[in-house]
Formats: C-alpha cells, sequence, structure tokens
C-alpha cells in the first residue's frame, strides 16, 4: 500500500490501485483466486477537494457522499443518452454512499469539456482571440454571456500536479481517431444541453461541465462496436460542484463573475489577499478557515438538494 495518500482506507476484500485529486481505486479481489478482477473497479470519492490543479490539505466533510450521490442521480437522467460505468452501489460499508463499483474501461486521453455560457479560461481565450478551443464565437459577448449552443471544448489530461490545457478538436481527432472524436463531442455537448434544461427547472444554470468517457477494453479506438452511445462509455463523475460550473438562475447576470454554487467559492478565497497564497509560486497553499469549509460544504448540499429533490 506504499504511496497511499493517509484519507485512502485500507478495504477488506480490495487492493488499492489509483488515487487521484479527490477519488481512490481499488480492485475487487476475486474470492475464489485471490487475485484483483480485471473486469470491475471500486470507485471512492474522498472529502479533498483541489484548486488549481493542487490538493488543499483541508477536507470539506461530506463533500465524496455529495459527489456520488449526485453522479448516480445524473447517470439515472442521462441514461438514455449515454450508457454508464455504474455496476452496484454494493459496497463496503466504511466507504457506503461515496463508493461505487464500476466496470473497468479504456479511459480517453482527453478531458472531454463543454460550454453552454462563456466565463473562465475559455472567456480569456475569447478575449484574446474570438475563439473558444479553435470555435469562433459572436462578438460582443462579455464574462456569463449565454453561447448560441453549448460548445465541445477539450483539453489534455494532464498528470497529477500538471495543468490541463485547452487543445482544438483537430488534437482530438490525432488521439483517438475521427470517428471517436465525433462521438465525443457530440455526447459531450448534448450531455450538458440535456443537464440544463433539467437544472433550469430547478432554478439552476450549467456554466460548463467535465466528462470523462471510456472504452470497453475490447472495444476499438477509432471503431466502437457498441450501438448505444457509440461504443463511448460515460464513467468517473457526472456534473458535479467539481466538474461543473452552477449558477443560481435567479442571480444571472452577465458581465462579470457569477455567485456559484460550486468549488469557485474556494478559489476565490485562496486568490484573495485574505490567504496570502500566491498561485504562481512554490509554496503550497494554506489550509482553509472553517467558514470557507462550512460555507463551500453547504454550496455542495445546497446544489444536491436543489438539483435533486431530496434533503442530504
Amino acid at each position: 500500500m506504499a504511496g497511499m495518500p493517509a484519507s485512502a482506507p485500507v478495504l477488506d476484500g480490495f487492493v488499492h490501485r489509483y488515487s487521484g485529486k479527490v477519488r481512490d481505486l481499488y480492485a475487487p479481489l476475486d474470492p475464489a483466486t485471490g487475485e484483483p478482477r480485471q473486469d470491475q473497479l471500486l470507485l471512492v470519492a474522498s472529502d479533498r477537494i483541489s484548486a488549481y490543479d493542487v490538493i488543499l490539505d483541508t477536507p470539506i466533510p461530506d463533500k465524496g457522499t455529495i459527489l456520488t450521490q449526485l453522479s448516480l442521480w445524473w447517470f439515472d437522467q442521462l441514461a438514455d443518452l449515454v450508457p454508464n460505468h455504474v455496476v452496484s452501489t454494493d459496497v463496503p460499508a466504511a466507504v457506503a454512499g461515496r463508493a461505487i463499483r464500476v466496470r473497468s474501461l479504456r479511459m480517453l486521453p482527453v478531458e472531454c469539456v463543454a460550454r453552454a455560457y462563456l466565463t473562465g479560461g475559455g472567456l480569456a481565450e475569447y478575449l484574446a482571440t474570438g475563439t473558444v478551443s479553435g470555435v469562433a464565437l459572436p462578438p460582443g459577448l462579455t464574462d456569463g454571456s449565454r453561447l448560441p449552443a453549448p460548445v465541445f471544448t477539450p483539453s489534455t489530461k494532464a498528470p497529477a500536479g500538471q495543468h490541463d490545457e485547452p487543445i482544438g478538436y483537430a488534437a482530438v481527432v490525432d488521439l483517438v481517431g475521427a470517428a471517436t472524436a465525433a462521438r465525443a463531442a457530440e455526447l459531450t455537448t448534448a450531455i450538458l444541453a440535456r443537464a440544463n434544461a433539467v437544472a433550469a427547472e430547478r432554478g439552476i444554470l450549467i456554466a460548463d461541465t467535465k466528462v470523462e468517457f471510456g472504452l470497453e477494453p475490447s472495444t476499438g479506438a477509432t471503431g466502437p462496436t457498441s450501438s448505444v452511445g457509440g461504443g463511448l462509455v460515460l464513467a468517473d463523475e457526472v456534473l458535479t460542484p467539481d466538474s461543473s460550473r452552477f449558477w443560481p438562475a435567479d442571480l444571472w447576470r452577465p458581465g462579470g463573475p457569477q455567485p456559484s454554487y460550486d468549488k469557485q467559492f474556494v478559489r476565490d478565497w485562496l486568490t484573495s489577499p485574505a490567504s496570502g497564497w500566491d498561485r504562481h509560486g512554490t509554496d503550497a497553499p494554506p489550509p482553509l478557515p472553517a467558514e470557507v469549509v462550512d460555507q463551500t460544504r453547504a454550496k455542495y448540499v445546497e446544489a444536491y438538494e436543489r438539483l435533486t429533490g431530496r434533503t442530504f
């Protein structure tokens, strides 16, 4: 278990495989052979939070459970659009509520991002070039402007500690082939469009989102064989406050930063004078103060409750 983060629990019947910024991956052990299964994984969402590609020392209580339960809810909302990797929620008691058994997939080496509103890095590129990921946008847009239709704006999938970088569609074709690239772009924008239709009824706008797709191990990258979803399987998390920007619809005012339900609250504190942290320097971020932790948790809970209609 060398190299495991302190927050990655030891689980009987599972072997730890990998820990990312937020999630820990385990392989189930086959009871008959004691060997790790190759067809399934246990995906455990921790309470870790990252910002600017750095894992912060301060966890957000219940965050892992919120991300997992919200993802499961969204997987159900999108089931007719694209298949997903969920096998079962039958998981060890130590990680109940924040873990799911999933299919083991060959993940695409691309971060699939779609934008319905202009903000963040997309806004910076637009102001400089009039485009986002090489896609020309209408003139006169500003921070928070709604785009005519969701736009596919992929990025690299950088190793831990490094920054994802925007790439053009041609680069995606080079990485995964023309057919898979086209299907990934189609599904990513369709997921965001569907999500905004659902969220609008609950008073939330989804500015942008990042999704992950995988292929069944026997499926060719440029020649998917499954007719459902074009061979791609929706994986990891989907439409959570970690992977998306959620804005309260009644407070949306294009022309500046928007109030949000996501971890933008943590980002804003880290780059404020109150934190004293230089995000471009070499020092680690400071611990989050209790009020930032409490308010961030409250934002995650509110997003979950407003979207699902359930009490957390």
